[in-house]
């Protein structure tokens, strides 16, 4: 099994929660780093270590309350690294898209998501 990787939030950067063991990969807070690649490369590396024996079912949860352009990418490639595991037959991948209420452009822009990936992609609202 993989370790976890855990990265603690700021007022800029997301809190990461990756369990390799139960397969939840969690998001959560602000993504607006000054350089969105430099924060989402140990994410990437991780999530590519972990597809190799990735648990049975992987949830990526995301729970953010706002993120920048170039985060949005980044996203955008965790999703599609994701969805390779499921593409190879590994295992089975959802995505669930936190939102608040009042909050149309990050319930649009899960829509816009779903609209991209072929996942199992659940919007809920919070």
């Amino acid at each position: 099994m993989i370790d976890s990787l855990i990265i603690e939030g700021t007022n800029k950067t997301p809190t990461v929660k990756f369990n390799g063991d139960t397969g939840v990969l969690e998001i959560s807070g602000k993504s607006i780093p000054e350089n969105s690649l430099g924060f989402y490369q140990p994410l990437f590396t991780w999530i590519d270590n972990y597809s190799q024996q990735p648990a049975p079912k992987t949830e990526v949860k995301i729970m953010l309350e706002y993120f920048n352009t170039s985060s949005s990418k980044c996203l955008l490639d965790i999703f599609r690294k994701v969805e390779a595991i499921k593409k190879s037959g590994k295992g089975d991948v959802a995505v669930l898209w936190h939102y608040e209420a009042d909050d149309e452009d990050m319930m649009e822009a899960g829509q816009d998501y779903d609209s991209l990936i072929d996942l199992a992609f659940t919007l809920i609202e919070i």
